[in-house]
């Protein structure tokens, strides 16, 4: 009988094969397809990662569809299904097709990005090992002093061990047993020998911000709880702009809306910036949310990381606190986004996809029902825009905490003003050079800000400060050497270099950068007595680098910090009493239509690090151009004024740029020069029909021309432009291209345009 059972049990018909879809995280545009092996067909679901055979190689890809139809050619087996639940749930995978749509990058690109990177090795698909804990828990109860005796009565050791376990609770780490309170392995082991207790080992999340907290916020002014009150009143879809002034306390505000949502059983996500700031958020983060608080950033190992993602994951964790990749943090039932300093580029991803943090946070928040709230002293002229529509809802905190002053703002003309006879290149003037031997004759501290970037080749009149721009574009023409011409950037536009002004007569000159490394060594011989920490890219690479240095800063070890824009925001240290902005123009002549918009916003934020103690503070900008309306908005703090002198300057009848229209960037480079410009040449005709043929002239391509920094990492680079008012029209030749064009980068929505 058994044996004809078993021979019955071979002979049915074998059921059908079942296929999957599966995303490669190559930029490649289409799905592949697999079979499911019987056995991993419990895991193999949408959202779920698996490891797929692909030529000679294997890789984790992403499932995006079971029960698919079966392909012409034998379909390989999925090799692996690591997910016990799906790595992706379904409204993230929803996000990474919008992200692709949108981008015009392959989804398997945009799915890369949802997950952290160890997740997506092939070696260790599952991610790194988790690491454990071994627990030690009571299992059985001796609850009279007769019991106690007997059990004991030849190991006090044991009994105290016994005991001391018993009044914790009945269970604790093992370490915490010997190193904390003193007791022995052996008496620990023998508890287990009698059978009174067994050993577990638990995991344990690699946190390397556990020790982290600050105390729980003070109450709310009455600014503050006004705002709390009107953010929680308006509708969850409609996003809110929180503008307040440097120091008047928006991350109290954004702490108690998260603690009403934690509060409802709900998760939140907090984004900043930078990484600079992350330890300092976190502590207080943590000073209200306690262990709830999960870290995702690039400065943590891969095995803190996947703890992190992890711990969210199964909703043993609430709040994600991170920079812009934190923005895909897998929270349980997510109720908030909050995108604090939303007018940050550092929030634009530089490869692809390159997506925008807060664009995706307000289509994220969409997609779960979620609410969004946008921070800054400075907004960026998108979200004002948005606001003035009515799209998002903005509430103000005009003063600062205890009514304490914004410091005065000095603006300091370059081109009249008393250098310091030893001076040389660096910009350094008498009454900058006074203020701060002054703060530090008084053991105060001082911040000075150079944010230079990779070059500043305009020309400007050092008499009347004048910067040649092209007719087409407003934006700074660049001086070029071979041969002589200064070019636009964007059109291609050239003249003839001038050898003097065209307004005041005065002979003109180029301007060159002045770098960190030289303010620093500048400053180490000007103030012998000073100690000095400069806080750049190339000083703070290693991790926790920005940490050891702002908490330096913190404790006053350091007396002058100076550096590039990361000392810019955040940071809040309540002995700064004077702040020197070097020299403003660095990046006010750059040709990038948002130069005067990261001028503005970069002198504010500075600004607002002086004067936030009782000691008061003063701010220092040096500039050839005082009368800018960038410079002068920032000397008096006033947003709504850079703004109503800006933004006519990007509305039509003259160049239009976003907020008025969308606009793209597609830029070709090539080891051998005249193969980019060749490969931009073929971009910019496809382009030029396209819109003839295609979308009725909704397009305004400007170029092809080589990028500002014609040469980076040995390629040279051309770009072209396209500005829209119709999103729909920039979508289209977005994801065409994305798809089409190899070696070529597709930016919607780009930051920089350099």
């Amino acid at each position: 009988m058994p044996l004809k059972a078993a021979s019955a049990v071979r002979a049915e018909p074998r059921l059908q094969p079942r296929y999957a879809e599966v995303v490669l995280p190559v930029p490649v545009a289409r799905t592949y397809t697999y079979e499911i092996p019987a056995e991993l067909e419990p895991r193999v679901v949408p959202g779920a990662r698996v490891v797929v055979p692909v030529q000679r190689r294997q890789v984790v890809a992403v499932v995006s569809a079971v029960e698919a139809a079966a392909p012409a050619v034998a379909a390989k087996p999925i090799l692996a299904a690591p997910d016990a639940e799906p790595a992706i749930t379904p409204s993230l995978f929803a996000l990474g097709v919008w992200i692709s749509r949108y981008y015009g990058t392959p989804l398997g690109l945009a799915l890369r990005a949802l997950l952290p990177g160890a997740l997506w090795s092939v070696r260790r698909p599952a991610g790194p090992a988790e690491q454990v804990e071994r627990v030690l828990a009571l299992t059985a109860a001796l609850p009279s002093l007769l019991e106690r005796e007997r059990a004991f009565k030849r190991a006090p050791k044991r009994r105290v061990a016994y005991e001391a376990l018993e009044a914790i609770g009945g269970s604790a780490p093992v370490r915490h047993l010997i190193a904390r309170l003193g007791l022995s392995p052996a008496a620990l082991d023998g508890l287990v020998t009698q059978g009174l207790a067994r050993y577990t080992d638990v995991p344990r999340a690699r946190d390397p911000f556990a020790g982290l907290s600050s105390p729980p916020p003070p109450d709310l002014t009455v600014d503050q709880r006004r705002v709390v009150a009107g953010i929680l009143a308006t509708p969850v879809e409609t996003p809110v702009l929180i503008q307040g002034v440097t120091g008047s306390g928006k991350t109290l505000v954004y702490l108690d809306v998260l603690r009403s949502v934690v509060a409802s059983g709900q998760g939140a996500i907090l984004l900043v910036p930078e990484i600079a700031l992350t330890p300092q958020t976190v502590a207080r983060v943590r000073g209200v949310f306690g262990d709830q608080v999960a870290v995702l950033h690039s400065g943590l190992s891969d095995g803190e990381r996947a703890d992190a993602w992890r711990a969210l994951r199964r909703g043993e964790r609430r709040v994600a606190v991170g920079p812009r990749s934190a923005v895909f943090a897998p929270v349980e039932r997510l109720g908030a986004i909050v995108v604090d300093e939303e007018h940050e580029s550092s929030y634009k991803q530089g490869t692809a996809p390159r997506y925008h943090a807060r664009d995706v946070a307000l289509e994220r928040a969409r997609l779960e029902g979620a609410r969004v709230i946008l921070g800054s002293a400075t907004p960026s002229l998108e979200t004002l825009h948005f606001a003035a529509a009515g799209q998002v809802v903005r509430f103000e905190l005009p003063e600062r905490i205890g009514a304490r002053p914004l410091p005065p703002v000095e603006v300091i003309d370059l081109r009249s003003a008393e250098r310091v006879p030893d001076a040389r290149g660096v910009p350094w003037t008498v009454p900058l050079d006074e203020a701060v031997r002054g703060a530090l004759g008084r053991g105060e501290q001082v911040i000075l800000l150079l944010n230079r970037r990779g070059f500043a080749t305009y020309l400007q009149c050092p008499a009347c400060g004048d910067v040649r721009t092209c007719p087409r574009c407003a934006i700074a023409l660049t001086v070029h050497q071979t041969p002589a011409a200064l070019r636009c950037h964007y059109c291609g536009h050239e003249e003839p270099v001038p050898t003097v002004c065209q307004l005041c007569g005065k002979e003109t000159q180029r301007m060159r950068g002045l770098g960190t490394q030289q303010l620093e060594h500048f400053v180490g011989l000007r103030f012998p007595e000073a100690r000095i920490a400069r806080m750049d890219l190339d000083t703070t690479s290693t991790k926790w680098a920005h940490h050891r240095v702002l908490d330096r800063m913190a404790q006053g070890k350091i007396d002058i910090l100076l550096g590039t824009q990361m000392i810019a925001k955040g940071l809040d240290f309540p002995n700064v009493t004077v702040v020197g902005v070097v020299d403003a123009d660095t990046g006010l002549h750059l040709p990038d239509f948002r130069a005067a918009e990261r001028t503005f916003q970069l002198v504010a934020q500075v600004a607002g690090r002086a004067g936030r103690g009782p000691k008061g503070g003063r701010v220092y900008v040096q500039t050839r151009a005082p009368d800018h309306h960038a410079i002068r908005a920032a000397a008096v703090h006033s947003v709504a004024q850079f703004a109503a002198a800006e933004l006519p300057l990007r509305a039509p009848p003259g160049p239009a740029y976003p907020p008025h229209v969308g606009l793209a960037r597609f830029v070709a480079s090539h080891e051998d020069a005249g193969r980019a410009q060749r490969a931009a040449e073929r971009v910019a005709a496809w382009l030029v029909r396209a819109n003839t043929e295609r979308l009725s002239g909704a397009l305004s391509v400007l170029g092809p021309a080589p990028c500002p920094i014609e040469r980076l990492k040995g390629r040279w680079r051309w770009h072209v432009l396209v500005r829209a008012a119709q999103p729909r029209a920039i979508g289209r030749v977005v994801r065409a291209l994305g798809a089409r064009a190899r070696g070529l980068v597709v930016d919607r929505d780009p930051v920089s345009l350099l």
